[in-house]
């Protein structure tokens, strides 16, 4: 059986889904779920968003077991990709709200270029939450998907020394090296969110759970989320697997 990869999962999804059939226009009129994870450096967030895909797509009623999920990479490679459907490119190719004098980004101390990859990267995110039944990693897509119905946002954390552990056996670094990436792709991140949306990432307000990945195993976690989704959700699962706590 060939082994399919995240990004041939991904194209598949956004293909799937912008076809202009009667399934797909019924789709977008109840899309399904939308969960956002924001995440520290090193808490396992890819082996979880993997294990949550198959958590879900085992429960999900028929049309709605298509759960893929997407990273900063994925949406890169989602937003360069000039093979997607026509419509879907041309969203992202729309200008919008990103064409802005010179001078206003001058006063946000935001390029144009900048903003210009903030704006793809917003409207890649709304146009995935149009679909649902899709979890988004990071990019202030919790932020960006706020007054959604369907979204659902989680924070994952870890101790630090747990996290150079990960980062040391994910990416075979030494300590040092591991200790520094751990330092920069933290403060990098609580930097993106505060210059584009002027939030502070680690705000508990911002999430309806906020997990320890070093306390449960990635399995457990994957339970533990997908059981929430599901009892919030109960309409887009099989019967035996939620209990309806919708308003």
């Amino acid at each position: 059986m060939k082994n399919v990869t995240a990004y041939e999962k991904a194209r598949f999804y956004i293909q799937k889904n912008s076809e202009e059939d009667f399934q797909t226009q019924k789709r977008k009129q109840n899309p399904g779920p939308v969960i956002t994870i924001s995440r520290e450096a090193g808490v396992g967030a890819g082996a979880i968003c993997q294990k949550l895909t198959e958590y879900f797509n085992s429960r999900a009623v028929e049309h709605y077991d298509d759960w893929t999920y997407f990273d900063k990479d994925l949406m890169e490679r989602v937003m360069q990709d000039h093979n997607l459907p026509d419509h879907f490119k041309k969203l992202l190719s729309d200008e919008g709200p990103a064409k802005m004098d010179a001078w206003f980004s001058e006063i946000l101390g935001i390029s144009p270029s900048r903003l210009s990859l903030l704006h793809k990267t917003s409207q890649t995110i709304k146009k995935l939450s149009e679909f649902g039944n899709v979890i988004l990693v990071g990019r202030g897509s919790n932020i960006i998907t706020a007054k959604y119905h369907n979204a659902f946002h989680i924070r994952l954390v870890a101790p630090v020394s747990y996290r150079i552990e990960t980062a040391m056996n994910l990416y075979q670094l030494d300590k040092k090296s591991a200790c520094d990436f751990i330092k920069q792709e933290d403060e990098a991140r609580k930097l993106y969110i505060w210059k584009y949306f002027h939030k502070n990432i680690e705000d508990p307000l911002l999430y309806h759970i906020i997990i320890n990945t070093h306390l449960l195993a990635f399995e457990e976690i994957a339970v533990m989320i997908g059981q929430c989704v599901v009892k919030r959700f109960p309409r887009f699962f099989q019967p035996r697997f939620s209990t309806v706590v919708e308003n």
